[in-house]
């Protein structure tokens, strides 16, 4: 299967998971679950703004950094311009937060609220221990799957 017909496939199955669930966390802890083991990527989860920071959320991978401030790093960057930002070298990013050395590039999805489209409610973070790894197919689809949220 090419990238992209794995994410279609994954957009049609997340729907159907999610459809009906209120709870935030129990959809978001399925939504990272799948894409990483779909995608097989190196850390896949969420950080939820809560007050003037992201808190990480559900997530698939080795540990992670717990508290991220508004603009800081690739996270609080994507938070604060409320889009989605492609990092292929995370070194060539100024401010970038090293939870993990093994961390080489990125991709950083805005989640939004259903009730305010211009208001951030977490976001999507998606590390890759090979450098380029995410384009615009990558984009595409994380930020359809990220509507769904």
């Amino acid at each position: 299967m090419t990238k992209e017909e794995k994410y279609m496939d994954m957009v049609s199955g997340i729907r159907a998971l999610i459809e009906g669930e209120t709870d935030m966390i129990a959809v978001m802890s399925n939504v990272a679950a799948e894409i990483h083991q779909t995608m097989g990527f190196w850390w896949t989860g969420f950080y939820r703004v809560i007050g003037d920071e992201l808190v990480l959320g559900p997530f698939q991978g080795p540990i992670a950094c717990m508290h991220i401030a508004y603009g800081r790093g690739v996270c609080g960057t994507a938070w604060k311009k409320a889009e989605t930002i492609i990092v292929p070298d995370v070194e060539q990013f100024p401010g970038h937060i090293a939870c993990s050395s093994q961390s080489r590039s990125e991709i950083v999805v805005p989640v939004f609220s259903h009730d305010d489209e211009k208001k951030v409610i977490a976001v999507l973070d998606i590390d890759s221990e090979h450098l380029a790894t995410f384009d615009e197919t990558d984009r595409k689809f994380l930020e359809e799957i990220c509507g769904l949220i």
